[in-house]
């Protein structure tokens, strides 16, 4: 996977934080993802498809979750429940959207989001794409995000 593609979706989950939430996120080293690395208590999950297909993954710890879905519902959130998954969804969307605007040369798509919630649970990439991850620590507490994504001319190579 190429670094200008991790690039925007870093940009867009920074300015999403800070916009959205009024929340400043310190980022810090990206790393090459191994397989079966369990993930934060709640991750929103996105498709792309175009001239680049992949998967972002965004991953909160619990705080983190209930602190952001606390803020975009504009009432308190104590426990991860219908109304937290939906905020999370909607943040990952606002980060997908964001980044895809500043891959306009890959003509991406995104999906809906899907949320996955539970404590050590696993979002697995197809075998031909290894996922770049990018941890960040907020005041609420740890987050990251796990972006893999390929050129299509790439992935037809692969088989």
């Amino acid at each position: 996977m190429r670094a200008d593609y991790i690039n925007p979706f870093i940009q867009s989950l920074c300015t999403t934080f800070e916009t959205m939430l009024s929340c400043e996120i310190t980022r810090g080293q990206l790393y090459l993802r191994e397989p079966n690395t369990a993930l934060h208590d709640i991750s929103g999950v996105i498709g792309l498809s175009g001239n680049a297909q992949g998967t972002v993954v965004l991953s909160l710890d619990k705080k983190v979750a209930l602190a952001a879905a606390s803020v975009l519902l504009m009432c308190e959130a104590e426990e991860i429940n219908a109304d937290v998954v939906d905020a999370v969804g909607e943040l990952t969307n606002m980060v997908a959207g964001g980044a895809k605007a500043k891959l306009e040369e890959y003509q991406l798509s995104i999906s809906l989001p899907s949320v996955v919630t539970g404590t050590g649970h696993e979002i697995r990439f197809p075998s031909n794409v290894t996922p770049i991850c990018v941890p960040f620590n907020s005041p609420w507490g740890p987050l990251k995000i796990e972006v893999g994504l390929a050129a299509v001319q790439q992935l037809a190579g692969a088989h």
